[in-house]
């Protein structure tokens, strides 16, 4: 399954919500804000405007940088990343359902990463199989507790509904209840114990 691996990469260096160290490096800093204003904030099929700010954007070592500022920040006017207003709106159509494994996974380290809806149900997800408490996640995600109490609990029952459909819960020596005919067709079969104990070793 995706989520579970061996990687013990240091932690991303995805920039947190709040951080803009990245503002001194990009090829616009400095810019007279008259000239950024014409380049950046163009008028309407300003062809030449477009053009020129795209082949700054082209070269600036931040431009993904400055894109993801736009999308977390739903920025729905002027350049930024090298892309248009309009050309960012199908990204920002999708901003809700965006899953980055990146961004999760900066998250789940510590980062305050502004996370999508469903990016953040992931982050419930791992963070229940990690056997996280509500207060870590909580502080993680700066969301109210009970909140976080109430989606920790649902992504409990969907791998325990999980278990139930599949027919993986355990008996009371630890054994895997194997009731269920094994050549029935279906996914792999995973063991939530199991799973769990990988995730662990894996962090």
């Amino acid at each position: 399954m995706r989520y579970i691996t061996t990687n013990d990469s240091p932690a991303p260096d995805l920039r947190g919500i709040a951080d803009h160290s990245w503002h001194p490096r990009g090829e616009c800093h400095g810019m007279a804000p008259a000239r950024a204003d014409k380049l950046f904030f163009h008028t309407p099929r300003d062809h030449q405007a477009i053009a020129e700010a795209k082949s700054l954007c082209g070269r600036c070592p931040v431009k993904k940088d400055c894109f993801n500022y736009a999308i977390d920040n739903q920025i729905r006017y002027g350049i930024w990343g090298g892309l248009t207003d309009k050309e960012r709106q199908p990204w920002l159509a999708k901003l809700r359902k965006r899953v980055d494994y990146g961004r999760v996974r900066a998250a789940l380290h510590g980062r305050d990463v502004h996370l999508s809806t469903a990016e953040r149900s992931t982050f419930i997800h791992h963070a229940n199989l990690r056997g996280w408490s509500p207060e870590l996640v909580a502080y993680l995600l700066s969301a109210d507790l009970e909140w976080i109490r109430d989606l920790m609990r649902e992504a409990g029952h969907v791998v325990e509904d999980r278990d139930r459909y599949w027919d993986l819960e355990e008996d009371d020596d630890g054994e895997e209840n194997d009731d269920a005919d094994d050549t029935t067709d279906g996914p792999c079969r995973l063991q939530t114990h199991a799973l769990i104990a990988s995730l662990g070793k894996a962090a």
